[in-house]
């Protein structure tokens, strides 16, 4: 793994959420993008080299709303930038962690991503993802 790429956020109204986190982090998000596989809205933020993902349900279907449903809004996952995610994540599940995904899929910001289940990573859903080429 090369670095954290961001740490993702869920929260119930994106709209405020860009503007508390604007004031928060003293810099205004620099791309929306929808996620129509995932059923989310995404803002994203830079600081440093980390980025922060806030994520808003479009659908009650999303795991996002599950997520808002059941704990709140708060830090959703991990996500740590690799490679080559299809290598990754042969890796990990060799090495006994349990993927939520058979296989990679397309994310936002222009990603390749999957998520391990946090049963296997201490209660963490640690994302993998990759540039798309």
């Amino acid at each position: 793994m090369q670095k954290i790429e961001h740490i993702g956020i869920a929260v119930k109204n994106l709209e405020e959420s860009n503007q508390r986190f604007a004031k928060l982090l003293n810099t205004i998000h620099y791309k929306t993008e929808e996620v129509q596989s995932e059923g989310v809205i995404t803002s994203f933020f830079r600081v440093g080299d980390v980025k922060i993902e806030l994520l808003q349900a479009t659908t009650e279907s999303s795991p996002i709303h599950r997520f808002i449903d059941s704990k709140g809004e708060g830090i959703h996952h991990i996500a740590f930038a690799v490679d080559d995610v299809n290598a990754e994540l042969k890796r990990l599940k060799d090495a006994g962690f349990d993927a939520i995904h058979d296989k990679p899929k397309p994310g936002a910001d222009n990603k390749i991503i999957t998520f391990l289940h946090p049963k296997s990573t201490n209660g963490v859903l640690t994302e993998l993802c990759a540039e798309q080429l």
